[in-house]
C-alpha cells in the first residue's frame, strides 16, 4: 500500500509563501542545497513527526498543491496510472540523493506524485 510522504506547494513568490507558512504553522522551513530552487519543509518533531513538504515557484497557472506517494517502482506505477485513466503530466525526473519522481494527474484532473526512492541517484 502507497502512503502520503511528502506534499508540494506551488508559490508565485516561494520565499513569501514560506514565509506565511512558518507564521501560520511554525513549520521549520530551509531552502534546498539541491540543484533547484526549493524550500524544504518540516511540520513535525521527533516526538510528534508530521509530513515533509516543499514550497516550490509556480511553473503553470494550474500549479496548486500536489501530494506525493511512496512506490517501489515509478515506472510500473506510472503505467498503472496511464490504464487507469490518468495522465503523466511531468515525465521521470532524477533528484539527486533523493530518487525518482513522475508528476501524474488522476481521472479528475487533480496533480500528484509517484517516488521511488533511492538515495544514490544523481
Amino acid at each position: 500500500m502507497s502512503r502520503v510522504i511528502h506534499f508540494d506547494l506551488s508559490a508565485d513568490n516561494p520565499e513569501r509563501a514560506a514565509e506565511f507558512y512558518r507564521d501560520v504553522f511554525n513549520w521549520k522551513i530551509n531552502k534546498w542545497d539541491g540543484p533547484e530552487d526549493y524550500w524544504l519543509i518540516q511540520t513535525g518533531t521527533e516526538e510528534e513527526p508530521g509530513v515533509t513538504g516543499g514550497v516550490a515557484g509556480r511553473i503553470k497557472p494550474e500549479d496548486t498543491t500536489a501530494v506525493v506517494f511512496d512506490v517501489e517502482s515509478v515506472d510500473e506505477v506510472s503505467k498503472k496510472v496511464i490504464d487507469a485513466g490518468g495522465a503523466i503530466r511531468e515525465e521521470k525526473k532524477a533528484i539527486p540523493g533523493v530518487g525518482y519522481l513522475i508528476m501524474c494527474r488522476d481521472t479528475e484532473g487533480n496533480t500528484f506524485g509517484i517516488m521511488q526512492i533511492d538515495e544514490s541517484v544523481k
